[in-house]
């Protein structure tokens, strides 16, 4: 059965502890309940995607583990087909949480199993990459097997979208076949090896100019930026309470794949996507926290976008 979108990366269980602030060097801090929840950026976006309506499948390895048979359970429960999920003698990966009173997050991720997608693994999957229109990747995997997944997605006719995060420095040949590369303001002055004093628009023209096809750049609470051969425009955020923005990123991610998967333009894409991650960070927990397509359009409904 084909799958619209495919999603390349990671599966994390995330281990959260609502903490009342980041803890000093060599300071210890008592903590609410420990949680576990499924997380991990590929898997975060493939579920984000599920919801939003698409058929998705993941392409990822976890462990003969536990924490490996829940994050299977959890893809599955979200819509998520998971026959391409490795399982390989290794630990899941896990990722340490710490969230604080204002939403915010810092996180510590183990890749664990995660290092174990390989090129030769991808390239066993690629029957199910050649038959996609959306191919998703981001960089909790191995560099090597996140660019041939836009290789092998690109080659076949899919589009790719192209999360770069954690921040790495993308070569010319990678950009050109990201359509559209997501980036964080942060993660856009790394790719681009840009200083603090680029604006968003100087970093998306950069972005663009060094090969991308086109560039999101989400700018959290103030929206996101979109260039293409349209031009560049902004898309304002809604106005909300924060409780938790662990994964905020992750829902966008994949309500954005969603909606081009199903033939919808970039920009009103990303104003779907912007309206998903709203609802996400009202919530606890990544995955927990994505709404159903039919939450997610009421919320539209009823709120507009600050701008």
């Amino acid at each position: 059965m084909r799958s619209d979108v495919v999603v390349v990366g990671s599966a994390n269980a995330d281990l959260v502890v609502e903490v009342p602030r980041r803890p000093g060097g060599g300071e210890t801090l008592l903590g609410g309940e420990l949680r576990t929840l499924p997380g991990g950026k590929g898997a975060n976006q493939a579920a984000a995607a599920a919801r939003s309506g698409a058929n998705v499948s993941f392409l990822g390895c976890v462990g003969r583990d536990g924490n490996g048979e829940f994050l299977r359970e959890r893809l599955a429960a979200a819509g998520v087909r998971t026959d391409s999920l490795v399982i390989v003698e290794r630990p899941s990966g896990t990722a340490v949480i710490f969230v604080t009173p204002d939403g915010e997050n810092s996180i510590v991720v183990s890749p664990g199993a995660n290092a174990e997608m390989t090129v030769e693994r991808l390239r066993g999957a690629s029957g199910v990459l050649g038959a996609a229109k959306v191919v998703v990747i981001s960089l909790e995997i191995p560099l090597a097997t996140a660019v041939e997944a836009a290789r092998i997605g690109d080659a076949s006719g899919a589009r790719v979208l192209f999360n770069a995060a954690p921040s790495v420095r993308l070569d010319p040949d990678t950009l050109r076949l990201c359509d559209p590369l997501v980036v964080n303001e942060h993660e856009a002055r790394d790719v681009l090896g840009a200083g603090e004093g680029s604006d968003f628009r100087a970093l998306a023209e950069g972005l663009r100019d060094a090969g991308a096809r086109s560039v999101v750049i989400t700018l959290g609470e103030h929206g996101a930026l979109v260039l293409d051969d349209e031009g560049c425009s902004e898309t304002p955020a809604y106005r909300v309470r924060a409780v938790d923005t662990t994964g905020a990123g992750d829902a966008f991610v994949g309500a954005l794949a969603a909606e081009l998967a199903a033939g919808k333009g970039l920009r009103r894409a990303v104003g779907f996507a912007t309206a998903v991650s709203a609802v996400a960070v009202q919530r606890m927990g990544a995955q927990p926290s994505y709404a159903e397509r039919t939450e997610v359009e009421e919320f539209m409904r009823a709120h507009a976008p600050m701008g």
